[in-house]
């Protein structure tokens, strides 16, 4: 009798954890037709494309881009907005690590040691010393939202911004009050830093590295080390370094170290391999897109770049990075520039007219609220696109799913379709509100 009471709660037991697994917020790993029938090669869609001649006035603005912030005397942005996070979440909707709402208490400790009164008081120039997440609180700590509904929890970090890459311009604003974060900004974004993350230079530090020509990084994941061979950091695709010389095989880089004084940068040299970097602007041909697109397919999708991975918005940035175009780093500034074509009045039919007559192959992006994708073309006369995509939104019985697919993948606008459970308003589709070419004049802002 007493073995079966047992046997009566283990099943109990598990019972209630399958009832709790149909509300969970994934559908699993299904097989998807577009990734089945569609190329899942840059190769084979850029083969059609020429040289592009359009590019120049958008190339030879990379750098002021990319040393924006160096050249500032002060924060840009106001401390009001700077704030947004402390006036946008709250402990009722904010879940921590262990999946139980913060207190708060939590938000409390935060706001404190931001040490807001400090706001634009050093304005130092730095670098990075490698890939570093920018963070909406100065906490590695996550803010979650509620972990049972779909496309929430993990790896959902609210208070996950970006991430910049090693050896990266940034301006110093604050410290927190602890000293063991910084407020600072990159060219694309802003956030807290701990401190032993970067290195603040010298004036003439920062000119020497702002003059010299910038190569860019072509290949993902190959070891960077200081001319003692100590490893710095990996390469990744969206890096840029100052040139210094070169052999028949190598690049010669300058590199920043932290020294033995405090934050103080130390500048050395570095060699790499010419195969992984550039010293010309690559054109916007064939072959440089479908290495672009193969390294950083290398990555999965990492929302704000955690992990070290990338997000629709970052995925897309880096790629063009080699190219000399520079993009800034969500999806809704991506959206807005260049050309931008409105689609929001369109129904289906109308937005796949529009985007066939009017989009270029691999230079227009469309865009849908909190998600960008790249045109590609056409593959049996439907539209392709090439996106970091978390999955495919689901739903049934009025309860939300997701498909997981997690990668940078080529597919329709239509993705998913085939599944039982597919939801049709959350379509690509349907969604998409904007079209832009990015090496077009942008007409709708010139209007304003």
């Amino acid at each position: 009798m007493q073995i079966k009471i047992i046997l009566l709660l283990v099943l109990f037991f598990f019972s209630g954890c399958a009832l709790h697994d149909t509300k969970k917020s994934f559908d699993g790993t299904q097989k998807i037709a577009d990734l089945e029938q569609i190329p899942q090669d840059g190769a084979y869609f850029c083969k059609n494309i020429s040289d592009s001649k359009e590019l120049y006035e958008i190339q030879k603005n990379y750098n002021n881009m990319h040393f924006y912030v160096w050249n500032m005397q002060q924060p840009k942005e106001k401390l009001e907005s700077i704030k947004w996070a402390f006036n946008t979440y709250r402990p009722s909707s904010s879940y921590g690590e262990n999946l139980q709402k913060l207190d708060q208490n939590f938000f409390d400790t935060m706001l404190q040691n931001a040490n807001f009164d400090e706001y634009g008081t050093l304005n130092a120039k730095g670098l990075t010393l490698r890939e570093l997440n920018l963070r909406v609180f100065p906490t590695i700590r996550p803010l979650l939202r509620d972990p049972s509904l779909a496309g929430e929890g993990f790896p959902f970090d609210y208070l996950q911004n970006s991430t910049v890459h090693a050896n990266s311009p940034i301006f110093i604003s604050h410290y927190s009050k602890n000293r063991e974060w910084a407020y600072v900004f990159a060219s694309f974004a802003s956030g807290w830093v701990r401190v032993h993350e970067f290195v603040i230079l010298e004036d003439a530090q920062k000119d020497f590295w702002q003059n010299k020509e910038q190569l860019a990084i072509i290949k993902e994941g190959e070891a960077i080390y200081d001319m003692d061979g100590n490893f710095l950091f990996s390469s990744k695709i969206g890096m840029v370094l100052p040139y210094v010389a070169e052999d028949e095989t190598s690049y010669i880089v300058a590199v920043a170290k932290s020294g033995t004084e405090g934050q103080k940068a130390v500048l050395t040299d570095a060699k790499i391999k010419k195969e992984i970097a550039t010293k010309e602007i690559l054109p916007l041909n064939a072959d440089n897109l479908a290495t672009a697109i193969h390294e950083v397919s290398k990555t999965n999708y990492g929302w704000g770049g955690m992990y070290e991975q990338r997000d629709c918005s970052s995925t897309l940035r880096d790629m063009f990075t080699p190219f000399g175009i520079w993009l800034p780093r969500n999806s809704y500034q991506q959206g807005r520039v260049g050309k931008v074509i409105s689609l929001k009045e369109l129904d289906d039919e109308e937005k796949i007219k529009t985007i066939k007559e009017n989009a270029i192959p691999f230079q227009t992006l469309l865009y849908k609220k909190g998600h960008v994708v790249l045109y590609v073309g056409t593959y049996n006369d439907e539209i392709i696109v090439f996106h970091n995509v978390w999955g495919i939104r689901t739903k049934q019985d009025g309860i939300e799913g997701r498909i997981i697919i997690g990668k940078p993948i080529f597919s329709t606008l239509r993705i998913g379709k085939e599944q039982p459970r597919y939801d049709k308003e959350a379509e690509l589709l349907k969604t998409i509100s904007s079209m832009n070419i990015i090496t077009g004049k942008n007409e709708a802002i010139a209007k304003k």
